[in-house]
């Protein structure tokens, strides 16, 4: 699962949890008298000690022929959603290894990621680089170097270094696709990208 995606289910998840705290929280400040005269008229409110669902309604749920197999239904779905979610957050694991071309050879992303930024940041007027080693479906690669530049160098300054490096990590890995892009930063601008 891509990092994008991974954020977007982690704020679906966080949206509709907190919106459903959110009502609850709201239909119990109904409840209490100190709050329930000071409610507009529409609010919904419920008699002191009253509960959700009481024993006869639950009987009365049960006789429903649909009551149950929908329950079911609905906490499989559940369950199966915050396992796939739970799952996610792990990122790449063991089995994203990227293969290398010597025979057994492997390599976790993150340690090309690391190996890539340790070396790009020895380059002369690069003051700090970070990179993500993205797997993608099909065997391909995702290379993304952003570079911090020293103030008063200039773009065509590293690129040729970057490049460099660039093209020996998309020797060092298998032979699928590769796509680099390099990102340039300077304190005073902002550099536009490299692709």
């Amino acid at each position: 699962m891509t990092r994008r995606l991974r954020t977007v289910a982690n704020r679906a998840v966080l949206a509709v949890v907190g919106l459903g705290l959110l009502l609850a929280g709201g239909l119990l400040a109904a409840t209490d008298r100190a709050v329930t005269p000071r409610l507009p008229s529409w609010w919904p409110t419920a008699a002191p000690g009253a509960v959700l669902l009481d024993r006869a309604g639950l009987a009365r749920l049960r006789d429903q022929g649909w009551w149950t197999p929908t329950a079911i239904a609905a906490a499989a779905v559940l369950t199966v959603l915050f396992a796939w979610w739970a799952l996610a957050q792990t990122g790449t694991g063991p089995a994203r290894r990227l293969a290398l071309p010597l025979p057994g050879g492997t390599v976790r992303p993150r340690a090309l990621a690391d190996a890539l930024s340790l070396r790009a940041a020895a380059l002369p007027g690069v003051v700090r680089c970070r990179t993500r080693v993205l797997p993608r479906t099909g065997g391909r690669l995702e290379l993304v170097l952003r570079v911090r530049l020293a103030t008063g160098t200039g773009p065509d300054a590293v690129l040729p270094g970057l490049r460099a490096l660039a093209e020996q990590a998309e020797r060092s890995v298998a032979p699928g696709a590769t796509r680099t892009q390099i990102r340039l930063d300077a304190d005073s601008h902002r550099v536009p990208h490299v692709r």
